[in-house]
């Protein structure tokens, strides 16, 4: 039996000075207006169980006003273990407990992982490439202790590179940071080509599902070597590329030097994985510039679905699904899909302004929380 989250609890973290959640059973519901707090208590579980955050907060960020820090404490139970998780945050600092023991973030991702889903996802659509590397790097980091690591080691090899050409630094000096970030990128690079395929079959699937079998979706993951598909992947039809790791990293050693010139001359780094792109495509058509609110929507719901069935099979244990405010935000079409997420054994948090946006009897099971008036009753 998988893993699910029995109880949470946070103390000074956003706008609660304390709240907790007991008893959690497989459908719990929070409702009630805006600005009561739901959308920090689904960050609160993300921050529990991905270990990051859709908002991509700073540590302050998520601290009580006027408060020195925050804590937030989950106990994770199944037939066999009994786990209880903690996580300090203080301003440029967080420290993380596993059962009392001090763990690193990378010994603890992977757990008891988590999908959320929110209206703002639409970003990952229309917005810029960075949230969907973000994203894609959330997924991974959940899924390997190894991706996390590589991901900060060349994070912080590009915050040295990019400080020594802002100083000028001796081209040198800067091709010897080259030999060491460029193993890095590479690994990064093909951690992430790995997951962009796994989701695009996944995500086809899940897409046909919601959209019918006339309109199909692919997506490509583009390396920032490719300079000439970077410059033309807002219009043309989907790439494919395939690199083994020796060619990836020859390409990219090659990139590098092509365009030393250029990267003195804008004091930053323009090569490697924190450049890399993300197209989906509709038919052909690249989604970002063409596709309508309905399709975006769509794209994204099949991203998460996708996410969620990697995560079952790589990790045989099921995430926990994190819905904000989304069911008024879709159709019947894309409600019915994700209630058929929930029915699959699915651990699952959703808020909601309205419970009229909720299909006849999805309630009957669930545990239904009112914030704002600080009622609590079980269904």
């Amino acid at each position: 039996m998988s893993l699910h989250l029995e109880e949470i609890r946070f103390r000074n973290f956003r706008s609660y000075e304390f709240f907790s959640l007991e008893n959690l059973g497989g459908l719990t519901v929070l409702l009630g207006p805006n600005a009561t707090g739901k959308t920090n208590a689904i960050e609160g579980i993300q921050l529990m169980t991905a270990y990051g955050s859709f908002r991509n907060p700073t540590g302050k960020e998520l601290i009580r006003w006027g408060e020195p820090s925050a804590q937030l404490t989950a106990r994770l139970v199944s037939e066999t273990r009994d786990l209880t998780v903690q996580s300090n945050i203080r301003p440029g600092a967080r420290t993380h407990m596993l059962n009392g023991k001090k763990k690193a973030v990378q010994n603890l991702q992977g757990i008891l992982p988590s999908v959320v889903f929110s209206p703002d996802d639409l970003v990952l659509v229309k917005g810029p490439q960075s949230h969907r590397r973000a994203a894609l790097d959330l997924l991974g980091c959940q899924l390997s202790p190894s991706h996390r690591i590589i991901k900060r080691d060349f994070e912080r090899l590009v915050k040295h590179k990019n400080a020594l050409l802002k100083n000028d630094a001796p081209r040198m000096l800067v091709e010897s940071v080259n030999d060491m970030l460029a193993p890095a990128a590479t690994q990064l690079y093909l951690y992430r080509a790995a997951l962009v395929e796994k989701l695009s079959s996944r995500m086809a699937e899940a897409y046909a599902a919601m959209a019918g079998e006339e309109e199909r979706i692919e997506v490509s993951y583009v390396a920032s070597w490719e300079t000439d598909a970077v410059r033309e992947a807002a219009q043309t039809a989907p790439m494919k590329f395939s690199y083994g790791k020796e060619e990836a990293r020859h390409a990219l050693d090659e990139a590098m030097a092509a365009r030393f010139a250029e990267e003195c001359a804008r004091k930053r780094s323009v090569v490697g994985p924190h450049h890399d792109r993300i197209e989906f495509f509709i038919d052909g058509r690249n989604a970002s510039t063409f596709a309508s609110q309905g399709q975006q929507r769509c794209v994204v719901l099949a991203w998460k679905m996708a996410e969620a069935d990697i995560i079952a099979e790589m990790l045989e244990t099921s995430p926990l699904l994190l819905l904000d405010d989304v069911m008024s935000e879709l159709d019947i079409v894309r409600r019915r899909a994700l209630v058929e997420l929930l029915g699959a054994g699915t651990q699952t948090f959703i808020t909601a302004t309205d419970p009229t946006c909720f299909d006849a009897g999805l309630l009957d099971s669930a545990k239904v929380i009112e914030l704002g008036r600080q009622r609590l009753w079980d269904r």
